[in-house]
């Protein structure tokens, strides 16, 4: 069994805005439109087969910062990642207010 996680320090471009991102070796997603790629298995082995496009469904304030939840849109997995300080802020609290208000309907 592998490693739980494996830091990898990979640039990107964003398949869903298009945006180059320069990572850090804990660059999970986009900072700009916050989607991610369903990539990994294990945070950083990138052995996952699927490839989908992971769509930031929800935000949650933690008393570290802020996680985000994303969900594949092609095989529906659901995780969890941390965000980062360099991601629109905006953008967070917009999905924030949208996944707040899914929960009362």
């Amino acid at each position: 069994m592998g490693r739980k996680f494996q830091r990898r320090i990979e640039n990107f471009t964003c398949e869903h805005c298009g945006q180059v991102v320069e990572g850090s070796g804990f660059t999970n997603h986009c900072p700009v439109c916050l989607w991610s790629k369903h990539v990994d298995i294990n945070p950083g082995d990138r052995e996952e087969d699927c490839q989908g496009l992971m769509a930031p469904v929800a935000v949650e304030r933690r008393k570290d910062g802020y996680r985000i939840k994303f969900r594949c849109t092609r095989c529906g997995v659901e995780r969890w990642n941390k965000s980062a300080p360099e991601d629109d802020f905006e953008l967070l609290l917009k999905i924030a207010r949208e996944s707040a208000e899914g929960w009362r309907e």
